[in-house]
């Protein structure tokens, strides 16, 4: 079952829903009563683009380019932008990511509605070959009454490097998944991520990184701030298959929780079936330091600006780990700009 095959045939009964372990906290079934029509061709103008690239391509409604190649060797910026231009539509979007042997990416990828009420599915095959190096940091500007689900599937060759960092706003209902296929062979993956929730938005990060061999390291850092009725989903597994040994693999997930009636949901996984490997997951939830807040007031600091600088700086060691300088600025600026604008 997945939200593509639903939008492709019409049939709800495709839609994920909480009766399968991995859709529990975002249920889609539940959700929609009723497919929108397709999204037609949408060739009217955009707004400039978030992130600053040499080369940027644009998925409009679901077309656009479906493959990406980076030569052997070659060093790209790319901004890839995914585009919902019509109101109450559904549209499917697939692209291919080819990194050659020894070849650098940075791939700045958005989600940007330009409309309310649209139902997405975008779906990514990255493939990484010896020694490549990606680092993905991906943004989403949905709308609140939008629904998006992003699917990207990983593939690693020896000695490969996979960076990621998920920045999210959250929608209707918003899913951003990542599932990763570690070789081991002195390959490196960072799986990072980012929620801003506030509204009744929702916003849900699952990842799945599956070692097969030797000698593979995962490090996974993930931060949430949740507000008023938002909820925020986490849900990360680690799998460490027999023979993978000399794995080093570690996960955080660390959320606040800012009101009552806002809700954070979290399942930090590792499945281990090799011996000699070095494994570990933390999770928190809570509120913000109220020591920390009264110290602030003491130095004559409002308390929404304390908050909001609590908040800017709980998330900005995850922001702070983005490689690519003009990214982690935009991203900066993003994270700084939402806590603000709520109280």
């Amino acid at each position: 079952m997945s939200l593509a095959r639903a939008i492709a045939t019409g049939d709800l009964a495709e839609l994920p829903s909480r009766r399968d372990e991995d859709w529990r906290w975002t249920d889609l079934r539940g959700l929609i009563r009723a497919m929108p029509p397709a999204s037609p061709a949408s060739e009217g103008p955009t707004p400039p683009a978030v992130f600053a690239a040499e080369t940027q391509l644009r998925v409009i409604n679901g077309r656009g380019p479906d493959e990406v190649t980076v030569g052997a060797g070659e060093t790209r910026t790319l901004a890839l932008r995914f585009i919902a231009a019509s109101s109450g539509t559904a549209h499917v979007s697939a692209i291919r990511i080819v990194v050659g042997e020894g070849a650098r990416l940075t791939l700045l990828e958005t989600y940007e509605a330009l409309a309310g009420g649209c139902l997405a599915e975008a779906d990514l095959d990255i493939a990484l070959g010896a020694g490549a190096a990606l680092e993905r940091v991906v943004l989403t500007a949905d709308a609140e009454d939008g629904v998006l689900v992003s699917t990207a599937v990983v593939t690693m060759g020896p000695g490969a490097r996979f960076a990621q960092t998920a920045l999210s706003c959250g929608g209707r209902r918003q899913r951003l998944e990542t599932r990763v296929s570690h070789p081991g062979a002195g390959a490196g993956v960072r799986l990072d991520g980012v929620y801003l929730l506030a509204a009744r938005r929702h916003a849900d990060i699952t990842t799945v990184v599956t070692h097969a061999g030797l000698d593979g390291a995962t490090d996974q850092l993930v931060k949430g701030v949740v507000q008023d009725q938002a909820r925020g989903v986490f849900q990360g597994r680690i799998v460490v298959r027999e023979g993978a040994d000399r794995t080093d693999a570690r996960m955080g997930h660390h959320a606040l929780v800012l009101s009552d009636r806002a809700e954070v949901d979290a399942k930090p996984e590792l499945e281990i079936f090799a011996d000699d490997v070095a494994c570990a997951h933390g999770n928190t939830v809570g509120a913000l330091d109220e020591e920390a807040l009264f110290y602030a007031a003491q130095r004559g600091i409002p308390e929404p600006q304390a908050r909001a600088l609590l908040t800017e700086a709980f998330v900005g060691e995850v922001i702070d780990r983005i490689e690519d300088e003009g990214a982690r600025e935009v991203a900066r600026a993003w994270a700084a700009g939402r806590l603000r604008a709520t109280p």
